[in-house]
């Protein structure tokens, strides 16, 4: 019998922000206006990981494959965010976690973040 898997997570993507849905009932969001920093990282072979993080080390990972032309394309709207260089970081991730774009005005560090 085939029946249809439940995903162990699902991201919503508005104008407002990005919000990931785990299946035990957490969420993690943060709004486009205190998105400061854009990691990518993660296994090729598994999938690769966008973590998007606030002033305070706060953030939302949303996985590649969770990824549409809406979360790409609101990604833009970020001040001088670059695609082509998001691109290129996606074509080589090796496990590391790569800063894709950072805010003109972040906080002097942030905290470490752990990965899920």
């Amino acid at each position: 019998m085939h029946g249809n898997s439940v995903p162990d997570s699902y991201v919503y993507v508005t104008e407002e922000g990005v919000a990931r849905h785990y299946a035990d009932g957490s969420v993690d969001a943060l709004a486009w206006e205190d998105v400061v920093e854009v990691r990518v990282g993660g296994d090729p072979d598994s999938d690769i990981l966008y973590v998007l993080l606030d002033r305070d080390g706060q953030g939302c990972v949303v996985p590649e494959s969770a990824t549409d032309t809406a979360f790409l394309a609101r990604l833009r709207y970020l001040p001088d965010f670059d695609l082509d260089r998001l691109g290129e970081v996606v074509g080589a991730a090796c496990g590391d976690y790569v800063v894709v774009w950072r805010s003109p005005e972040p906080p002097s560090a942030l905290p470490n973040f752990e990965y899920d």
